[in-house]
Parts: C-alpha cells; sequence; structure tokens
C-alpha cells in the first residue's frame, strides 16, 4: 500500500478490531480521509478511505476499503431527498467512488464522510452499547463524560443520522464523540493516533463508571436450582441435548451449531432476572441481525433430565415460531421480504450454556459471541439503570431493511454440502483424508477421527481452523471411545449428518497362517468398529430428524474371493451387508446408508504401507513399487484408483443427486469383472 493515510488507518482498524472490548467481529467502522494524485489530472484529490460493508476491522486489509472522493460524497448532501427517501443514498456512494475495486460502500459511509474530522471510529463496545441501551442513557452519558462525549438519541444507520452527527460535532466543538442511542459509540480526531485514543478514552471511562456505580447484582439473586452443573455433566447434558435442539433451530433451513458453557452464560442463567431479560432481546443492530430478535431460553431448572428437556425445548420451540411469525405479521409492511425462518439463533439452558446456530460454523459461532456481549451490555446496564433496548419495530425495519436484504441477495451461493457435519473414521491419511478434504472443500464442517490424535489434528488444520475441521482420536472398536467421538462431533459443530465409516487394516495371510487374533482384530476395527460407529450416529440422525447419510468404505474384496485373504475379505462382506441391513433399518428416518467397493488404492494408502502392500506384491508376483500399476493392468479401464478416486464417489453419494438412492454399493475399482456386483 503506497498511501500512508490508509496504511495508517488499515494498523488503527487491525488494533480496534482484535480487542473484544472495543468490537464484535463484522462490528463497527471506521475511515481516514486524506490526499491522493488524481492519475487522470495528475492533480492531488481529496479522498476517504473507509471501511466497507460486511468487512471485519480485526481482518481488514487494503481489499475492504471503499474508497470515495469527498466532494463527490459530500456533494450528495444537495440531492438528499430526506428521511422517506435515505435508503436510495446508498446507492448513490456508487457515484461518488475513486479507482478500481474495493469493498462496496456501507450504510454507515454517511456517518464518516458528513463528519468534519478526518479520522472517525464508529465502535460497538460493550460498555458503550451499556450507556446506549440503559432507560436514561442521555443523563449517564453527560454524569460519566461530561461534555466530551454528546448523546444521540436512536436512529436507524443512514444518511440522515451522518447529517445529525454532523451537525453535534459542529455545535459541540469540544467533543471527542457520542454515545449512539440503542446502537454504539462515535469517536472522531485530527489524527489516526488522535481518533483511536478518544475511542479507547470512551470506552474506559464508560467501563471504569460502571465498574464504580453498578448495584451489586445486575441480574438480580441467584436462582435456586439453575446455577451451573459440574463442568463433565455440563457437557455430558449439551451433548445429549445438542443434536435435538440442532433439529429445532433447523426447522426451516439446515443450520450448523455452536456451544459454549462459558460462565458468562451460566451465570446470567442462574440470576433471577434472566427470563425478563432474555425476552426483551438485544439492541445494537449487530447484535440481533446475528442473535435474531431475542433468544429461546429453557424454563427449566439445571436439574431437569435430558427427556424432560427435550418435552419442554419442543414446547417452547412451537411458541417461538408462532410468537416470531406474529412478530413479523405486526411489523411488516408493503415490500417487506419474505420471512426468513422462524426458528431460534440462540438456545440457552440453564446449567449447561448455549446453542448459537448459523449457516455455517462461523457464522453460529459469531451468533453466540454477541450473544455474549449482549450479555455483557445487559448487564452493564442494570447495573447502573434499567436495560432498554431499541422497539420491536425498530428491531424489524433493520432485521427487514432492503438494504440487509439486497446484502444477502450478494452472499455468494452456498457450496453443495454447506451447512452439513461430517464425521470420518481412519482419516488421518490415505483415502480417509481424502474424503474429509474433499468433504471441507464442498463446504462441509468434518471431524477427522484416527487412532492417532495428532495426525488427526495436523489434518484438520491442513483443511482450515476449527470452524471447518477439527481432529479427534477414536478407537472404533471401544464403545466407550465411539459415543465419546459422537458426542465432540456434536459439541463442535452441533450435530451429525454424515458418517464415514472408513477406519480399516488388513493382514494378507493364508487360512492356515491366519490366527484367532488376526481374524478378531480386522472383525473388531471394520466389522465391530462400523457397527459401533452406525449406531451411535443412528441415535443422532434419528433425533435430528434431518435425514442424513451414513456410508462404508467397503472394498471389492467383499465380493471378490481372491488367495491369502480370508480375515480381511470376510470382514469387508460384514461391512457390505450392513449397508443393506442399515438402509432397509434406517429408512423411515430419511437416512440413506450406501457403500463404496474400491480395489487397490495403494498411493497413500495406510493399509499399503503397513505392510500389506508388501505382502499382496509377493502373492502376485511383482515388486511393491509396481504394485499399483499390476492392479491398475487387472481393470477393465486400465486405470490405477486413488483416494481422491474414492473421495469423489463419498461426494456424490450424499449429494441431493442421489436423494433417493440408498443400499446401494458403488465400485471403485476401475472395472473388475469378478467383482460386478450381480
Amino acid at each position: 500500500m503506497t498511501n500512508t493515510t490508509a496504511a495508517e488507518l488499515i494498523a488503527r482498524s487491525n488494533r480496534l478490531g482484535s480487542d473484544p472490548r472495543v468490537t464484535n467481529y463484522a462490528g463497527g467502522n471506521t475511515s481516514a480521509k486524506g490526499t491522493e494524485t488524481d492519475p487522470v489530472t495528475g492533480e492531488p484529490v481529496e479522498l476517504m478511505w473507509v471501511k466497507g460493508s460486511g468487512g471485519d476491522l480485526g481482518t481488514l486489509t487494503e481489499s475492504g476499503l471503499a474508497v470515495l472522493r469527498l466532494d463527490r460524497m459530500r456533494a450528495l448532501v444537495d440531492v438528499y431527498p430526506g428521511l422517506d427517501r435515505e435508503d436510495e443514498m446508498v446507492a448513490a456512494f456508487d457515484y461518488t467512488l475513486h479507482g478500481k475495486g474495493g469493498a462496496a460502500p456501507s450504510i454507515d459511509t454517511a456517518m464518516h464522510g458528513l463528519v468534519d474530522a478526518a479520522h472517525v471510529d464508529h465502535l460497538h463496545p460493550d460498555s458503550g452499547i451499556a450507556f446506549a441501551t440503559s432507560a436514561d442513557g442521555e443523563a449517564l452519558t453527560a454524569k460519566a463524560f461530561g461534555d466530551k462525549v454528546v448523546w444521540v438519541p436512536w436512529r436507524r444507520p443512514g444518511f440522515q443520522l451522518g447529517l445529525d452527527i454532523a451537525a453535534i460535532k459542529t455545535a459541540n466543538p469540544q467533543a471527542i464523540g457520542c454515545i449512539l442511542g440503542g446502537h454504539g459509540i462515535t469517536a472522531w480526531g485530527d489524527s489516526s493516533d488522535e481518533a483511536e485514543k478518544n475511542s479507547q478514552w470512551i470506552i474506559t471511562t464508560a467501563e471504569d463508571f460502571i465498574a464504580a456505580n453498578s448495584k451489586a447484582q445486575p441480574f438480580g439473586p441467584a436462582l435456586d436450582g439453575f446455577g451451573a452443573l459440574p463442568a463433565e455433566e455440563r457437557l455430558a447434558k449439551a451433548a445429549a441435548l445438542g443434536a435435538h435442539i440442532r433439529g429445532l433451530a433447523s426447522t426451516d433451513r439446515p443450520q450448523v451449531g455452536h456451544f459454549t458453557d462459558a460462565s458468562v452464560v451460566t451465570d446470567f442463567l442462574a440470576a433471577a432476572e434472566h427470563v425478563r431479560l432474555g425476552a426483551l432481546g438485544t439492541s445494537c443492530p449487530d447484535h440481533f441481525l446475528r442473535t435474531k430478535v431475542k433468544p429461546l431460553v429453557l424454563d427449566l431448572p439445571a436439574s431437569a433430565t435430558v427427556e424432560e428437556s427435550i418435552a419442554r425445548l419442543d414446547e417452547l420451540h412451537t411458541a417461538y415460531r408462532e410468537g416470531y411469525a406474529a412478530y413479523y405479521d405486526a411489523h411488516k409492511v408493503e415490500g417487506s421480504p419474505a420471512m426468513r425462518g422462524a426458528d431460534p439463533a440462540i438456545v440457552l439452558i440453564p446449567g449447561v450454556g448455549m446453542f448459537s446456530y448459523g449457516s455455517n460454523k462461523q457464522t453460529a459461532r459469531v451468533a453466540g459471541e454477541f450473544y455474549v456481549n449482549a450479555i455483557n451490555v445487559m448487564r452493564g446496564a442494570e447495573g447502573i439503570s434499567t436495560y432498554s433496548p431499541i422497539s420491536d419495530a425498530e428491531k424489524f425495519a433493520i432485521e427487514y431493511w432492503s438494504l440487509e436484504e439486497a446484502k444477502l441477495q450478494r452472499m455468494p451461493k452456498p457450496k453443495p454440502l454447506a451447512g452439513r457435519i461430517a464425521l470420518v473414521t481412519g482419516a488421518a491419511s490415505g483415502i480417509g483424508k481424502a474424503i474429509a478434504t474433499r468433504l471441507a472443500a464442498e463446504g462441509a464442517c468434518v471431524v477427522i477421527a484416527d487412532l492417532d490424535l495428532a495426525k488427526a489434528q495436523e489434518a484438520a488444520a491442513e483443511l482450515g481452523t476449527s470452524d471447518v475441521a477439527i481432529g479427534i482420536v477414536a478407537n472404533v472398536t471401544d464403545e466407550d471411545a465411539v459415543q465419546s467421538a459422537i458426542d465432540q462431533t456434536v459439541l463442535a459443530f452441533g450435530g451429525l449428518d454424515l458418517v464415514v465409516n472408513n477406519a480399516g487394516l488388513s493382514l494378507s495371510k493364508s487360512l492356515l497362517e491366519t490366527t484367532v487374533a488376526d481374524w478378531d482384530l480386522q472383525h473388531n476395527v471394520m466389522a465391530k468398529g462400523s457397527f459401533l460407529v452406525s449406531r451411535a450416529a443412528a441415535k443422532v440422525l434419528i433425533d435430528q430428524k434431518l435425514g442424513g447419510d451414513i456410508i462404508y468404505i467397503s472394498s471389492k474384496n467383499s465380493v471378490f474371493a481372491g488367495p491369502n485373504n480370508i480375515a480381511y475379505s470376510a470382514t469387508k462382506a460384514d461391512q457390505a451387508h450392513q449397508v443393506r441391513l442399515l438402509a432397509a433399518e434406517l429408512g423411515e428416518y430419511g437416512v440413506k446408508v450406501n457403500g463404496i467397493n474400491p480395489d487397490g488404492v495403494v498411493r497413500g494408502s495406510g493399509i499399503f504401507a503397513g505392510g500389506w502392500g508388501a505382502k499382496r506384491a509377493a502373492v502376485y508376483g511383482v515388486d511393491e513399487d509396481d504394485l499399483g500399476k499390476y492392479y491398475a493392468q487387472r481393470t477393465l479401464l486400465k486405470r490405477e484408483v486413488l483416494p481422491e478416486n474414492v473421495a469423489n464417489a463419498v461426494f456424490v453419494l450424499c449429494t441431493s443427486d442421489l436423494s433417493h438412492t440408498t443400499g446401494l454399493h458403488i465400485p471403485v475399482d476401475a472395472g473388475v469383472a469378478a467383482a460386478f456386483l450381480r
């Protein structure tokens, strides 16, 4: 980046955005005004760099900035058609842009451009929003900040708010910023350092005032029986409830989940006022756009059983959907976008914690983070006053704002497996790793389960952050370990949609050389292991009521009889018939069960690298290095089978294109006539 003003802005933005005290993910915006040489005239031109729509301050880069000509942007004041038509001004910003590329200007652009200050920060700190949502916020602002910070009554973000703040700054030259009622804070300065210093001063002063003046129990006294369960019990109950709650939250469309049992959540739910405050919902637009207008709160104590909790959650979910539909009907106007869904984004379970939901893991996690922000806001406001968020009518006006709808429509089309959660066993290498890689590339959240935890975590890290994949240890022969893997999947991503039984091993021995231990080992890992994984997964799939897929990586040896392969081939035949049996049993729940029969996947295979390859090469009388080529030459297509070929088949089986296919075995063997299914 060559412009020093823009470089300073990005550095300041990254510092502010990386501090959770200052703002939340993708919340707030910053700007800087300066000069640049116009490439057309060669003359200096005044520009404004401002964080674009949908960007995040903490990770902001040059491409995330909108760059506007300041004279043209400010000239829009002369054509502003008034409050009733102010949404038109967002499109007008496009005619003020300078150069090519950059981000789309956000609705807050006017606030930055019209305020007569070189640098402007608009932020959403919890402490600042606590003032903004206090019933007597204006008086408290004067008391806490004196005349350095000015109160601005709630107004929906837009051109008029920019005009209002500009006028307030002009009328109050001593002020360094303002509290935006119901919303957040805005600060300014003549330099980047001064703007950042003023933002931090407002935040720190608000924090100090709340700490010095807050009542001892902002959320009221402890509510008997609603305290946090011991950590192990919290997680166990969360895992037991998670799949069912995800199913409820996915009534309108599939959602990915996130769970937290952070003390800020459990402490809130343990206090008497959580019922009243939860019903009031959030206030800051960035909060409720992600958390929905209000959460669903289970009204049972922590001692309630899983069965009691599920029964009550079903009732509350029905009431929530009815309430949300009533909220929509009460506030919709001609031209309002269609209702986007009536399911909750936040579900609070006393004694346990919070489940949050979104179209992907990051969205779900961020929704939970925003509700934590909202809890902090409510604590601050209740401590110094009474929490008083903006009205439901105002929330609706933003939630179903035409500009918000346009932003949603600009989002890229989701990938084929977006919103789906996969568990792949034996996935740290070979076929399993290839499957996990393909599923993640197609949008799924993936749990890589393997005997080797370090390798599982390493494989997961190659796919992305923990919002994309996690690695866990799992011995599929152990019933408790399998259940733990399922529970970890539910806690990590909210539930489970796709299971791939891939874990396996093989010993190449003749009938007379095969020991009972050899037989038991292979049957325990593949036949028993697949059974245990499928059984535990089926409970989740049935509980969610979202259908799902179970896929077995069997083998062409499940139907092909070859020498020196008795234990391996027999257990693969066991797996193959499990496919048919489970397809028949789970079909009524919308769960598809299919299998894949690969042959001779040598490259990248953990099985072949572990000695199986050398023994199979000896059986066929070829060098081990040539085994893949040997397998290829005996096929009809003369092609070597790779892990990616198996992964491709898994992907096809779990897409909507094969939504009516169950009980099928797909050969991925390049054509082995002796293994043709009959």
